[in-house]
């Protein structure tokens, strides 16, 4: 493993130059990857995985919008792609990427097809971690791991795609067989990830429950609703007030931070941004961080679980999920970065 040192703090990581994707397709080359469940993960993993030379099929619902995508990606009915059932009994590894209130619901059937060796692969630790609620618990006698990508499983592929890739996590949660280790680590690279960190089930939960909801999504859509209002209500218009919210953010400061880090993008703005930005960083931090205790504990009891549980687990969980989309996209805010969007030159 490589060694990183983060500020002091050392880390071992594993990059690519030292597992290299042949070494990968070693280890898999008499392995079966069935992917269940082609929504947010499935095409992005299957994809880099059939690419880089894995034998990988897909398990779906027939009849259903997910099984008609994968059919347009190009698995192919009865050779690549297969009813959930029969990929399970096909499959070696197990990659149950469905939902996390899917594959509460589907557990039954997979458990069935969990036979002694096999491989179960999570891109979560929700359902292991929060056991107790989902009732998902392995048999002992299969390797339970996890790799998950920092990252939507779009991104996964347009990254791969480019030669580019995601970090991923990995974790192990049962070695029954003696061989998880290495099988985790060729399958993280597999998929395509930039370097792989090791964590567990647990750690993976908390930390990606606790940034979905704080600074990757919530937080960051409410810090971005809170700006533009003060700005409209003091008389500036929707595109002087998306603009110094949203459109200078995602599309020029942000790509500086990724380059070279937030001291870098501070080193390349103006001396009067910089001073305002340094000056008030700590009165946002002392304002948020009680929220962001008061998050990660509501995640570390369960009760981000629970809920995520009751809601999304409704018959008609989408439909109100598109109401509460729609109550987004319809806004003044975000209308106006429809039309931002569309007068940028790139996208003309």
């Amino acid at each position: 493993m490589a060694k990183l040192n983060f500020g002091g703090v050392e880390e071992s990581v594993v990059t690519r130059e030292e597992f290299p994707l042949s070494k990968a397709q070693e280890i898999l080359k008499d392995e079966t990857i069935a992917v269940i469940g082609y929504g947010v993960q499935g095409p992005g993993q299957s994809l880099n995985l059939k690419d880089n030379g894995i034998n990988v099929i897909v398990g779906q619902r027939q009849n259903s919008l997910s099984w008609d995508k994968a059919v347009k990606d190009g698995w192919v009915p009865g050779e690549t792609l297969f009813p959930i059932e029969e990929a399970l009994e096909k499959g070696t590894v197990i990659q149950y990427l469905l939902s996390d209130a899917g594959q509460i619901q589907a557990w039954d059937t997979v458990k069935k097809h969990l036979t002694p060796g096999k491989t179960l692969y999570f891109s979560h630790g929700f359902g292991i971690t929060f056991h107790e609620k989902t009732g998902i618990i392995p048999p002992k006698d299969v390797d339970v791991i996890l790799v998950a990508p920092k990252g939507s499983g779009t991104s996964l592929r347009r990254l791969f795609v480019a030669g580019k890739g995601i970090n991923s996590s990995i974790a192990i949660f049962q070695d029954a067989t003696g061989k998880a280790k290495e099988k985790v680590t060729a399958l993280g690279i597999a998929v395509g990830s930039g370097y792989l960190f090791e964590t567990d089930f647990e750690k993976e939960v908390y930390s990606d429950l606790t940034g979905e909801r704080g600074s990757l999504m919530g937080a960051i859509a409410g810090i971005f609703e809170a700006q533009y209002e003060v700005l409209r209500e003091n008389g500036h218009s929707p595109s002087e007030a998306f603009n110094e919210t949203v459109e200078e953010l995602t599309q020029s400061l942000m790509p500086l931070v990724a380059e070279n880090g937030m001291d870098w993008m501070y080193g390349n703005t103006s001396t009067t941004a910089q001073r305002g930005a340094l000056d008030w960083k700590g009165k946002f931090k002392s304002a948020v961080q009680p929220v962001f205790k008061e998050l990660y504990n509501s995640v570390k009891t369960g009760e981000e679980a629970q809920r995520s549980i009751d809601t999304n687990s409704q018959a008609d969980y989408r439909v109100k999920l598109e109401a509460e989309l729609k109550e987004i996209r319809d806004s003044e805010l975000w209308q106006a970065g429809k039309t931002v969007r569309s007068l940028r030159p790139e996208e003309n």
